[in-house]
């Protein structure tokens, strides 16, 4: 193996600070999961009635949303590398996709709100609205963070010759994502 494949074998894609963001935001929500968990072990009971309550169809609509914007992210980026046409167009359809998950996150904190539902209801819904809405906000800087990949292609800052920019963004709203496969099962089918 010759100097430049070995390089290539060994890229970690996007910027090392934000890899280090990255990091410490699993960090913080391995230690809500992991209060989550003891919390429903504590009290089985209120989560199950909890979880009840919740509407899993919105938490799998959101979920085929945000895989399905992860792979267009996935492919922005791959078109863009490869100096292809198309990816500005697909990081447009990925914010367009993943407003499916904020637009059914928004009418189901509504809706629980609205049946009288809150952070102080009980162990459960605190830890369902900290962890979801914490997640929320994540996705909300994601989807500015698409934002400014898609001006930015379309503007030509980033033509695949510096990838830096383009897939530190992505990186970020892949672990936006892989947060939200490890909550929406915790939440909506084992608590």
């Amino acid at each position: 193996m010759n100097d430049l494949t070995a390089t290539k074998a060994r890229h970690l894609p996007g910027d090392i600070a934000v890899w280090m963001f990255i990091f410490a935001e699993l960090a913080v929500f391995g230690i809500l999961f992991i209060g989550f968990t003891v919390a429903r072990s504590l009290d089985p009971a209120t989560f199950h009635a909890g979880r009840e309550m919740l509407h899993p169809w919105i938490g799998l609509l959101n979920t085929v949303a945000l895989i399905t914007a992860s792979y267009l992210v996935a492919t922005a980026v791959h078109r863009l590398r490869h100096s292809e046409q198309g990816s500005r167009l697909r990081l447009w359809l990925a914010l367009a996709v993943s407003s499916v998950y904020t637009i059914g996150k928004l009418w189901e904190y509504a809706d629980l709100y609205g049946q009288g539902y809150n952070l102080g209801t009980d162990t459960f819904f605190m830890f369902y609205f900290f962890l979801t809405f914490f997640h929320f906000m994540h996705v909300l800087l994601g989807q500015i963070i698409l934002v400014v990949l898609a001006v930015k292609v379309g503007n030509g800052d980033y033509d695949g010759t510096d990838m830096n920019g383009m897939e530190s963004g992505a990186s970020y709203w892949h672990m936006v994502d892989l947060v939200w496969l490890v909550l929406f099962p915790m939440v909506y089918v084992l608590a």
